[in-house]
């Protein structure tokens, strides 16, 4: 008889809220159309609202397909300052939407960080901030995913981010610094140990007119996160890797050094990297200038045992745009400030020193990724775990166009073992 009066009660109260809750204040349920009114004129919602618990709040994906949210009871969704979209847990939950902008707090499992009027673009801004809050103990790293991100760009000579840049603080990773155009990117970002607020800071110039973004910020828990030193982690047989601002009239960035990393899928022993396009990867080489280069040129020969080899680092072999492609001059290409280094594909790079491929790496810069002439461009490696390393120099000092600055962009495939 008592559960009886509480469910009764429950009921009558749950019918009084729907009854007062106007539709600008509360839409959570029905679409945008499907409303009627009260004996008192008022706007509601025609459906009856759940009070039933969510007993765990995982990921799901909104009606529109476009944005993923937390599924949870539409009473905390409503609390905790989200949208609903659509329903999730057999009926029982709505799928709960976080966004938020300028100066504002975070403090759930994923939420969407915009600019003040997107879908639309901004303008005569100079400082947007974001405060992250981790939500548990547990969680270990926070994964930044650039839905749309559109800032000014870098300095076309020298790659630093001068006018408008995003910085990233407060946690156990060095702090990370991104301008220009990185739509489709991601980043994660060490949060281990770390109980103040990570603080993301839009700075931006009066000199760039527009700016458009959509990062969905996601709290990664230990048992789930992305390999130690990993800036980004990729998952999936195929798929495609690029430096910061890779796009259409940009220039990779300076100041750059992380690691991308590839999940190694089940039954899979090799991958192979190849260019997306013929001009995918234009990392200039020679940004160190006079004796010092020399310098080092006469270090890394009698390192390797080649004191009778001469190098000129301004000519085109360095650059990999002419000559064969030897061991040598994969070597030298060390020199470059600006390089991406990858693991040994054979055991023909191995050197004095190197116990085995996977203690072995080549850096690689210039016009090429690969010996000219060679068509297709394809590197595979055996080595795991899967990566790339990106190591771009505090700025360019050459007098190379921008256009040899592009940075990379590669496709990759994993192999299935043979036996």
């Amino acid at each position: 008889m008592f559960s009886l009066v509480i469910l009764v009660t429950i009921l009558i109260y749950s019918a009084i809220i729907v009854d007062l809750a106007p539709i600008s204040d509360f839409d959570i349920w029905a679409d945008e159309n499907e409303v009627v009114l009260n004996k008192t004129g008022i706007v509601r919602n025609s459906k009856v609202l759940n009070f039933i618990p969510i007993p765990v709040e995982e990921e799901c994906l909104s009606t529109d397909g476009r944005r993923k949210g937390v599924c949870m009871n539409t009473y905390e969704c409503r609390i905790q300052g989200g949208k609903s979209h659509g329903f999730c847990a057999m009926g029982f939950g709505v799928c709960c939407v976080f966004t938020a902008t300028c100066d504002q707090d975070v403090f759930n499992n994923i939420t969407y960080f915009v600019n003040p009027h997107f879908p639309d673009l901004d303008i005569d801004m100079s400082l947007c901030l974001l405060k992250i809050k981790k939500i548990d103990q547990e969680i270990s790293q926070i994964r930044l995913d650039f839905v749309h991100f559109n800032l000014g760009q870098p300095n076309r000579k020298t790659g630093i981010c001068e006018d408008d840049v995003l910085l990233i603080s407060g946690g156990s990773s060095n702090n990370l610094s991104i301008c220009g155009y990185n739509s489709d990117q991601h980043v994660y970002f060490d949060v281990d140990n770390i109980d103040e607020p990570i603080t993301m800071s839009m700075n931006l110039s009066k000199k760039v007119a527009k700016r458009f973004w959509e990062i969905r910020v996601t709290q990664i828990p230990f048992s789930q996160r992305a390999p130690l030193s990993c800036l980004q982690y990729h998952t999936g047989l195929t798929g495609t890797i690029q430096t910061m601002n890779f796009a259409e009239n940009g220039r990779h960035l300076a100041n750059q050094d992380y690691n991308i990393c590839i999940r190694q899928e089940k039954r899979m022993c090799s991958i192979i990297y190849e260019p997306c396009d013929e001009n995918s990867f234009r990392i200039s080489s020679n940004n160190r200038q006079g004796s010092v280069a020399q310098m080092e040129v006469t270090q890394n020969n009698q390192l390797f045992g080649n004191q009778n080899q001469s190098i000129n680092v301004n000519n085109d072999e360095i650059e990999g745009s002419g000559g064969d492609f030897d061991v040598g001059e994969a070597r030298n290409m060390d020199l470059c400030v600006d390089k991406i280094i990858m693991p040994c594909g054979s055991d023909d790079f191995l050197m004095p020193g190197d116990v085995s491929k996977e203690f072995c790496s080549i850096s690689r810069c210039g016009s090429s990724l690969c010996p000219k002439g060679e068509d297709p461009c394809k590197i595979e490696t055996t080595v795991t775990p899967f990566s790339i390393g990106v190591h771009f120099g505090p700025s360019s000092r050459d007098n190379s166009s921008p256009d040899d600055n592009l940075g990379m962009c590669l496709v990759y495939k994993q192999i299935e073992c043979v036996n």
